[in-house]
């Protein structure tokens, strides 16, 4: 009997063997993100691989890597033109200096009070055919936008309306961002990401545009700042999702289909997750009597919208594509209400 079943599990593992050796996958890509290994944004990409190896039925391999992993987070776009990685997942603002337009389409600041208003936009909008139009001629082929929750605002002393940044010293990327707090009073700065929990600590910074509240408050930002600002009122950054156009180009139909439906489950994964994350963390922070969330009025969003609103327009001149895409997102926003 004991021969038997030793006979039978040879058997099944040598099936196993066999059966592995067949499902090897087609193709075997490496995409990098704009995340550090562990943060919710790059597990949750790490799962969209998982997806995309499971709804191929094992045909599409990913390798998902992290920031700076193999190029610097500004360089992606060539790297995956070039296909020394074959795509990225990443906000589309870091190639700002290679073309205005992807500070624009990457977080039209003061924009969007929900990734849905933005997915809409793209999805239905025209912005979609915009963004694949940009990346094109870098050999990248775009294959849809995904977006997180509005980032957070993280302060050291309360700001409760758009009248209290003025002055205030701030951590903001360069760019669009920089330029819409600077517009509004505030004096930026910039600093990378990983200077900012230690310049909001030394008093380098009172307060930063940095990423969402569960980031910040895991990350301890609320505790050296305590007056966080939620929801957020100023970003919501666009995940860009491409590869290299050459591989795309060559793909079957069908897998470009798989493809295609992988971002559209991404999308929903990734915004309810970081959604329930983010609730996990106010919860959390309201409990500690040190930490106060402000939550502005309607009347002062408005009024931030309408200073980042002048700024959209003097970008808008820089190039043919920024004059279009202004027009075509003010266009839509003006049909929805939204203006």
């Amino acid at each position: 009997m004991i021969t038997k079943i030793l006979g039978r599990a040879l058997v099944a593992a040598s099936a196993l063997l066999v059966s592995g050796a067949a499902m090897a996958a087609d193709y075997n890509w490496t995409f990098q993100t704009s995340e550090t290994a562990g943060e919710p944004g790059f597990i949750n990409k790490q799962k969209w691989a998982e997806s995309v190896k499971e709804m191929s039925g094992g045909r599409i391999e990913i390798e998902i890597l992290p920031i700076g992993a193999v190029v610097p987070h500004t360089d992606t776009l060539e790297a995956v033109g070039s296909g020394i990685l074959q795509g990225h997942l990443t906000d589309p603002s870091y190639f700002a200096g290679k073309d205005p337009a992807f500070a624009m389409m990457g977080n039209l600041v003061g924009a969007w009070s929900d990734p849905f208003e933005l997915l809409g936009f793209m999805q239905s909008g025209g912005g979609h055919e915009l963004y694949a139009e940009l990346v094109e001629p870098y050999g990248v082929h775009f294959i849809g936008a995904a977006a997180t929750e509005p980032e957070a605002f993280v302060s050291g002393k309360p700001v409760r309306s758009v009248e209290d940044l003025k002055g205030l010293k701030l951590r903001a990327p360069e760019g669009m961002v920089y330029e819409i707090f600077s517009k509004a009073g505030a004096s930026p700065v910039a600093l990378p990401g990983s200077e900012v929990f230690t310049a909001l600590d030394k008093g380098v910074v009172e307060a930063a545009d940095y990423t969402v509240f569960a980031t910040n408050q895991a990350q301890g930002m609320n505790d050296v700042a305590p007056y966080p600002l939620y929801p957020g009122f100023h970003s919501l950054p666009l995940i860009d999702i491409s590869m290299t156009k050459s591989i795309w180009d060559e793909l079957p139909a069908d897998l470009k289909a798989i493809l295609n439906a992988s971002v559209d489950k991404f999308i929903f994964q990734h915004v309810y997750s970081v959604r329930k994350l983010d609730a996990e963390a106010v919860a959390e922070a309201k409990a500690n009597p040190e930490i106060e969330i402000i939550n502005w009025s309607g009347d002062e969003r408005t009024k931030f919208r309408q200073i980042a609103q002048q700024e959209w327009e003097n970008w808008a001149g820089k190039t043919e594509m920024t004059q279009r895409y202004y027009d075509t997102v003010v266009s839509y926003l003006k049909g929805r209400n939204q203006l």
